[in-house]
């Protein structure tokens, strides 16, 4: 067991934490509303050097939703949000829980195909995308049962200064939009708020669907998890429950994305439902987080491992002052004991008195549902439940629980567990189960160990899944992409390792016989996923087999692909070794 280092000012408030919690029964918004009552003046978030108080935010919160009253958004209805954290997208994500609507949170970096899917899925009649974005929408638009697309720009919400600049370099780079296009354009949208004076604020309760969030699931297949206000209320009662050093105004460098529950969930909605200041990162690399760190003085950060581990080796963080720190937070894959060592050392070199907090959880749950505590780290572990959460561990696919010390499959319950998969309720079904205990578990797939102290102690997935920079990558939703292709005859794909990602994606292909293995042929079958996968989702290379290996049932042998990749990256590794000696 290791403690946290001496001159930690908080080593004595883990005794603080308490078990159990009053939520607040409301909907998001109304919960942000509270807080900006309290702390009107207080700054509320900052966009690329723009400063915006919590009375400005709520102020054009009920524009945006004046605005969606007048174009028919009613109760009920799906709005698809697919941008960056920016602030048009807070003000679209309150608006749309303010009229009583469901937020679609999708990747605006998606495919064409993937955007339909998720717009035909939630049957969303209005999106919101960026302008950059426009053509990719625009391609699929009548194919679905959208009416309305908005389109914001990055511009609009700049100060004159930063938006001079912004329009010579990145803004030179989009695309243009015909003037006839058939969109409403953000500062055009919000006018229309001028022509809705009541009625337009829908009193929604606690357990109301709100969001919607996509995950595999425990299939693999993509799946849209219904999550309620309460889901989200209760996650940022939680996390300040287990900050108990966080004070209204701190400042959050929020980086992790708007349609991931880590950063819609930790980064934004627990941050304004409690007075926390938001620094928005609209698209980041490990350089600009490290610039903003400095540069606001943020008091806590989170990201997945592989921004951690590019941090180390930046040149600009020499000499950094990172005192200011409170927390940092590590999700969205495993954090090695080894990067956790290396980072933790690297926060002492730079004044922090803190050190990396692991948490873990699923999108079921909005996203983490346990935590390090502030001041006690177990080698490995990943930290306690929150409150009011519980986390056991049992015989897999089973309700019988195991001794501690011994693996299994971790289940969860608590506050933020989720409604739903949207009209999946077979799989709703699976992974949502009651016990004798009158709670409703959900079966994670992940296997995992619990000590007599109550750590829990992530041990791997049950469920094949890659994760890339902390996005999870499901192979199979990729393989039937692939085999969908005329060329195709059968696909497999692996996770390799790598310095940065962690993991990137590879493909193995066999083609239809007669097809040549050519680098032309590679190029159609790069090309064609560039426009059905995510980016961040895209193989980095595609080898062709003549045959797959097969397991005995006569599924293909991921895991021997898998060994003899890892074989050629060792032995690649190994020859360079032997030539710089």
């Amino acid at each position: 067991m290791e403690a946290i280092t001496a001159k930690t000012p908080w080593a004595n408030q883990m005794d603080q934490i308490p078990m159990h919690l009053d939520y607040f029964e409301g909907s998001m918004v109304e919960k942000v509303m509270q807080i900006a009552e309290q702390y009107p003046n207080n700054i509320a978030f900052d966009f690329m050097g723009k400063h915006t108080t919590y009375r400005q935010m709520v102020k054009e919160i009920e524009r945006c939703a004046r605005a969606l009253k007048t174009i028919g958004i009613r109760e009920n209805d799906k709005v698809t949000i697919a941008m960056p954290n920016c602030p048009q997208a807070i003000y679209m994500f309150y608006a749309v829980n303010l009229v009583g609507a469901i937020g679609n949170m999708i990747h605006p970096l998606s495919a064409e195909k993937e955007i339909e899917f998720y717009l035909n899925e939630s049957e969303s009649v209005t999106a919101i995308t960026l302008d950059q974005f426009y053509h990719k929408f625009e391609h699929i638009r009548e194919n679905t049962k959208v009416v309305n697309i908005i389109i914001a720009s990055v511009k609009d919400a700049l100060s004159k200064p930063v938006r001079a600049g912004y329009m010579l370099t990145e803004g030179r780079k989009i695309k243009k939009i015909p003037k006839d296009a058939p969109v409403i354009r953000w500062k055009e949208f919000m006018h229309l708020a001028d022509h809705c004076f009541y009625n337009y604020k829908v009193s929604r309760p606690s357990d109301a669907p709100a969001v919607i969030l996509y995950s595999g699931g425990t299939t693999g297949t993509t799946k849209g998890i219904v999550l309620t206000n309460r889901n989200f209320n209760a996650l940022s009662q939680q996390i300040i429950a287990t900050n108990p050093m966080f004070k209204p105004g701190d400042k959050m460098l929020s980086a992790m994305p708007l349609f991931h529950g880590f950063g819609l969930g930790v980064c934004i909605h627990s941050m304004l439902a409690q007075g926390g200041r938001c620094i928005l990162v609209p698209r980041f690399t490990a350089q600009s987080y490290a610039k903003l760190i400095t540069k606001y003085r943020c008091n806590f950060i989170a990201g997945v491992p592989t921004l951690y581990e590019a941090l180390l080796r930046l040149p600009s963080m020499d000499g950094a002052d990172l005192s200011c720190l409170k927390g940092v937070f590590s999700g969205g894959d495993s954090l090695s004991i080894e990067l956790k060592k290396k980072f933790d050392k690297f926060l002492y070199e730079h004044n922090a008195v803190i050190q990396v907090r692991e948490g873990y959880g699923t999108t079921e749950t909005v996203t983490a549902c346990c935590l390090t505590p502030p001041a006690r780290y177990k080698e490995g572990s990943i930290g306690i439940p929150f409150p009011d959460t519980y986390i056991k561990i049992v015989e897999p696919g089973t309700d019988r629980e195991l001794p501690y010390g011994e693996e299994g499959e971790i289940l969860l319950a608590g506050p933020t567990v989720m409604k739903e998969y949207m009209k999946h309720p077979e799989e709703t079904a699976q992974t949502l189960r009651h016990h004798a205990d009158g709670l409703t578990w959900v079966y994670t797939g992940d296997l995992g160990t619990q000590d007599e102290e109550g750590f829990i102690y992530f041990k791997g997935r049950a469920k094949r899944m890659i994760i890339s920079s902390g996005y999870n990558v499901y192979p199979g939703q990729l393989e039937n992409i692939l085999d969908a292709h005329e060329k195709v005859q059968m696909s497999c794909v692996i996770g390799v390792p790598d310095p940065y990602k962690m993991q990137k994606v590879k493909a193995f292909v066999k083609l239809v016989p007669g097809t040549p293995q050519t680098d032309e042929t590679k190029e159609e079958l790069l090309a064609y996923c560039r426009k059905h996968i995510a980016k961040y989702a895209m193989p980095y290379d595609i080898e062709f087999k003549d045959d797959m290996p097969k397991t005995l049932v006569g599924k293909v042998a991921y895991r021997v692909l898998e060994e003899e990749e890892l074989a050629k990256i060792k032995a690649a590794e190994s020859a360079a070794e032997a030539k710089s000696e």
